[in-house]
């Protein structure tokens, strides 16, 4: 079913969603850093660690999850699993006590 954009009510959603995970993300990957070494006590070597392992593990599982959904030919679960894993991360960043936790 098409709204009067020639929209899909999927695509209207999915993209809802994807432009407030992209707002949260916004609003915190900025402080992160400041997060790390002003509340959690990080050394700043080790932010750049934090980061750069959480972008390699980005990386290699948008190849792998793409490259596992193209075989089964299943995209849903995996933007709802992609989707939720980000929200539940935000969250628990938030709950973390120590800097070895994040």
């Amino acid at each position: 079913m098409k709204n009067k954009f020639g929209i899909s009510k999927n695509v209207f959603v999915l993209g809802l969603v994807s432009f407030f995970n992209d707002v949260a993300s916004e609003m915190i990957y900025p402080i992160v850093p400041i997060f790390l070494t002003s509340v959690l006590g990080a050394p700043v070597a080790v932010v750049g660690l934090i980061e750069g392992i959480a972008e390699s593990t980005a990386s290699i599982l948008k190849v792998v999850s793409g490259w596992l959904s193209d075989k089964l030919q299943k995209r849903k679960p995996f933007v709802i699993a992609g989707y939720s894993f980000s929200a539940i991360s935000k969250i628990l960043l938030s709950l973390a006590f120590s800097w070895p936790f994040v």
